[in-house]
C-alpha cells in the first residue's frame, strides 16, 4: 500500500496542471511512484479538476475510458475509468492542435441524460429511462503524460486522458435503438480510418453508462439530469495533425464532423 501523502497528490495534481496549461509534457507518475494506487490517482483527478474549476470552468458531464478488452489487456486491467468533462472540453467544427499536446481523435455514442442516475444498483433499464437521447461523437483524447506512456494510474490521474469533445449533428431518442449492432465508420481525409461496433464497449455503450453510474455511486457521485456522458470508443485511437479532417458516422443515430487546424 502506497504512504503518498497529501503533499505528494497536490504536487502530482499540479504538475498535471501546469502540463495542461503550458503544453509540456510530464514523465509518467507510475514510474516515479511505482505503487501508486487507484484511488489516489483519482484523488489526482480531483486535484486537477479543481484547479480547472478555479479558473471559471464548469463540469458538464462525464467520460468512460478503457471499454474496449483489447486496450484493457494492454494495460492489465479489468474494468474501465472515468474522468470529468468540463465546458472548455466542448468543441464545435474546428480545433487548433496548438492548443493540445499528442491528440488522438476516436468515436463514439454520447448519452444525454434527462434524469439523475445514482449507484449503486444502476441496471441497464434505468439507463434507458434516464436517457433523453443518444448522439455520434468525437472524444479527442490527449495525454499530459509524454510519449502516452501511460499505466492505467497514470491515464486516471490526467482526467482519463481527457481532451475535446465534439458532439453530432442531431441527437435520436435511445427507444427502438440496439447499440450494440450499431456500426461505426471513421474516415480520415476522406479514407476510411477506422470501423467498429457498439458491442466493442463493453458489449454495448449503455453497459458503460451503467458501469459508471454504479462506479460513481461507491464515491458518493450522482450521474445528473442535463449531464452528457461519453460511453467509449468504438474503434481504434487516430492520432491527427494540423490540416488533418475527420468525419463519423454510426448507424442509426448520425454522423459528426470535426477539422484540425
Amino acid at each position: 500500500m502506497s504512504n503518498l501523502s497529501e503533499a505528494a497528490i497536490a504536487q502530482f495534481g499540479d504538475e498535471l496542471f501546469e502540463s495542461w496549461r503550458t503544453r509540456v509534457p510530464i514523465e509518467p507518475l507510475t514510474e516515479r511512484e511505482s505503487d501508486l494506487t487507484l484511488e489516489q490517482a483519482y484523488r489526482i483527478q480531483e486535484h486537477v479538476i479543481k484547479r480547472r474549476l478555479a479558473l471559471g470552468d464548469r463540469i458538464v458531464g462525464k467520460k468512460i475510458g478503457l471499454t474496449s478488452r483489447v486496450v484493457q489487456r494492454s494495460l492489465g486491467v479489468s474494468e474501465p475509468d472515468f474522468g470529468q468533462l468540463l465546458a472548455g472540453m466542448v468543441a464545435t467544427d474546428a480545433i487548433s492542435v496548438s492548443t493540445m499536446l499528442q491528440p488522438r481523435a476516436e468515436g463514439e455514442v454520447a448519452f444525454l441524460l434527462e434524469r439523475d442516475l445514482k449507484g449503486p444498483g444502476v441496471t441497464n433499464a434505468d439507463v434507458f429511462y434516464a436517457t433523453h437521447s443518444v448522439l455520434p461523437c468525437f472524444e479527442i483524447v490527449d495525454s499530459r503524460i509524454r510519449d502516452w506512456r501511460i499505466r492505467l494510474q497514470d491515464t486516471v490521474a490526467d482526467n482519463a486522458s481527457g481532451g475535446m469533445f465534439v458532439l453530432g449533428d442531431r441527437a435520436v431518442e435511445l427507444k427502438g435503438l440496439d447499440l450494440s449492432t450499431c456500426g461505426m465508420v471513421l474516415e480520415k481525409n476522406g479514407a476510411v480510418a477506422c470501423t467498429g461496433v457498439g458491442a466493442a464497449a463493453l458489449g454495448s455503450p449503455v453497459n458503460c453508462v451503467t458501469w459508471l453510474a454504479n462506479a460513481l455511486g461507491r464515491y458518493g457521485i450522482t450521474l445528473g439530469a442535463g449531464e452528457i456522458i461519453l460511453s467509449g470508443s468504438l474503434g481504434a485511437l487516430i492520432p491527427v495533425v494540423a490540416g488533418d479532417s475527420l468525419n463519423l458516422s454510426i448507424g442509426g443515430i448520425g454522423s459528426a464532423a470535426i477539422r484540425f487546424t
